[in-house]
Order: C-alpha cells, then structure tokens, then sequence
C-alpha cells in the first residue's frame, strides 16, 4: 500500500499512529473530514491480520462517517479508530492509554463504542478524556435506535422497490444477531415479517427462533434463500462478486458497515442485478444520531425526528438513482458531497464576512484617532 496516496485518494485530512509501550497499545485514528464539525466515529477492538488490513479498516469506516453525517444531516464530520488487539487481551490499562491519546486531539476526534466495546469499557476511555460519548447510555444505548432505523430504511426500499406499505407477510434473511440484529429481528417479527436467519452463535440463532418464530440457516445458505429482503448485520464486505451472484433478494436494507467488497464493482453488479441496495451508512445511521443526541443533551422527540429522515433520505436517493440511471452507492455519495460543499461553501463565507467585519473595525479604529 502506497500510504500517502491512499489517504489522499479517500480525501482524509489526517491519519494518526498511536503506539506506546507501557501498555503495549497500536491504534489507529482516521479523520476524514471536519467541514461539518469535529469528527465523530466509534472505536472498534480486533486483532487484524496485520497493520495494513487495520489501516483499510479505519480509512473506509472514517470515510463513511463523514456520509452519514451529512446524509443524516447531523453536523459533525467523520472519523473512525481500531485498536489492533485480542479481545481477551483488553484492560483498563489498555483503554485508559487510548483514551490519553483521543485527549490529545482536544476534540478534533469525538468517539464511542463499536465492536468489542462495552458501555463499561468506554466509561473507562472516559476516565483519560472527555471527548467520547455513550457514558451514560441515556437513550438506552445505540443498538434499539440503530434497528429502528434499519427497520424504517427497510419500510422505504419495500414502498420503492416492491409498491408496498406493509411489511406484514414480507420474508426477510437476517445475517447477524448481535445486539442491532436482535432488535430488528423484533420490529420485524412484530410487524408480520417472516425470519430467516444466521449467525455463528448456535445461543444466539436458538434465542430468536424461541422468541420471534425465525427459521435458522447455515451461515452459507443465507446468500441463496428466496426472500423479499437480504439484511446483512454482521461485518463487512460480504457484498462481492461470489455471494452477489447468489442473491435472490429483490432488497438489501441491513446494518453492518462496509457491505460491499469494491464499491464501484460490487454497486454495479447489485444494479445490473436489479437489487435494490440501501447505502449501509445511510441506513444505519440511527447509532451516530443517538449518540450525537446524548451528547448535545438528550430530546427524545427530536432525535426521533432525525431517525425518522432516514426513511425520506432513502427515498430520495432511491429517485436520485432511478433518474440518473446510476447507483444507489453514487446517488447517496452525490447526496452527502452536496451537502458536504454546502457546508464549507457556507463556512467560507462566514469567514470571509469575519474578515470583512474585522479590517472595517480596524479602519474605523485607525480614522477616529486623535
């Protein structure tokens, strides 16, 4: 990987290397783009292959906060963190370091907890730092906000893609029951949907076959299953060139990040396909708009009024898509950049006006001088 040019390629602004000996700690922090406000991302904790794989990780992540802000309007920019370890291998020590080096960007980096973060562990973080969210979980934490949200993005694709209002009798491929996956299995079951799902925790599979009637699968079957709605929820680019040609589902609407393998590819073959794709960093944007909510001082009614455009932004990126005749993936980009420049356009001229204001004072300063 040619570092520079990759950064520069993604459009990030910076990119940190936080390593310290005493706790043996490696991290990474990805600031994508500040034009909206500081930079908001979770931190995730895995034991990457290797730094490169990690450094990819955190550059996509990055990337994608800075388009769900914008697309869910919320006037923060994007960023992301990994912290290269073995889950088991995580202390307060550890957690307490990271935290010591979020303190040092004195809020350019605002993050929370992702994938092998607990609330506990990121009431620790907040022990070295004040600029991390989600300590005192007032909302109830991210993941029932998050489903909703999958769950409302759903409702769209299901009115645009398949003419209906209802999801009642709609059969939906869930892939992943954590705590986001759960909780939509639930809005789902609750609103007529029949289940169909995988995960590699036999417990977790049994639960939800116990509590909502879902018909569990073998992780390599859920790709080929003849269903209204495909809802990955677990990691990653699982989107690619093998499993896209399985897919039977008219609908993709689920919560992980990074779904596609190659954007450009992989968002072209889904369209030649004729599968209706909802953005993952649209549709699951109900996790950053609860933190962001915790962190201007909780209001239950207007944080739901933001979740709740996740169904009209769906929407029109769905038009935006058909229109153009290109993908959802580059109407939902088109979307966020406009938005993006918007808000530097307005900044700029903020400044400008700053300026103004500034050197007439000064002029009057200079002619009212004895």
């Amino acid at each position: 990987m040619n570092l520079f040019e990759t950064v520069e390629e993604m459009g990030h602004e910076q990119v940190l290397f936080c390593h310290g000996k005493d706790p043996d700690i490696k991290a990474i922090i990805a600031i994508h783009d500040t034009s909206l406000g500081s930079a908001m991302g979770a931190t995730r904790l895995w034991p990457y292959v290797n730094e490169e794989a990690a450094l990819k990780d955190a550059l996509r992540l990055s990337r994608g906060m800075t388009y769900k802000a914008a697309c869910a309007n919320i006037p923060v920019g994007g960023g992301k963190a990994v912290i290269i370890a073995n889950p088991e291998n995580k202390t307060d020590d550890l957690l307490r370091a990271y935290g010591r080096f979020v303190e040092r960007l004195n809020g350019r980096f605002i993050t929370g907890q992702d994938v092998n973060l607990t609330a506990q562990d990121v009431r620790t973080i907040s022990r070295e730092t004040s600029y991390v969210v989600g300590v005192e979980e007032k909302s109830g934490g991210p993941a029932p906000i998050t489903a909703q949200g999958v769950f409302l993005g759903i409702k769209a694709a299901v009115e645009f893609g398949l003419q209906s209002e209802s999801i009642d009798g709609l059969k939906v491929a869930v892939q992943g029951l954590g705590n986001v996956g759960k909780n939509l299995c639930q809005y789902l079951h609750e609103n007529g949907a029949r289940l169909f799902v995988t995960d590699i925790s036999p417990e977790k599979t049994e639960e939800v076959k116990r509590l909502f009637g879902a018909t569990v699968v073998e992780p390599d079957q859920i790709f080929s299953l003849d269903v209204d709605v495909f809802s990955p929820c677990a990691l990653g680019g699982i989107l690619n060139s093998e499993t896209i040609s399985r897919l039977q589902a008219p609908i993709i609407a689920g919560c992980a990040n990074n779904q596609l393998g190659q954007e450009q590819i992989h968002s072209q073959m889904l369209a030649e396909k004729g599968i209706l794709y909802c953005p993952d960093y649209v549709i699951n944007a109900g996790g950053l708009i609860n933190v962001y909510n915790e962190m201007i001082g909780y209001n239950e009614e207007k944080a739901f009024k933001q979740l709740y455009n996740i169904y009209d932004t769906l929407l029109e990126i769905f038009e935006i898509a058909q229109t153009q005749r290109t993908t959802t993936n580059d109407a939902a980009k088109q979307l966020a950049e406009q938005r993006i420049m918007m808000a530097r356009h307005l900044k700029n001229q903020q400044m400008s006006n700053l300026s103004y204001t500034l050197r007439q004072t000064v002029a009057t300063e200079v002619l009212v001088q004895p």
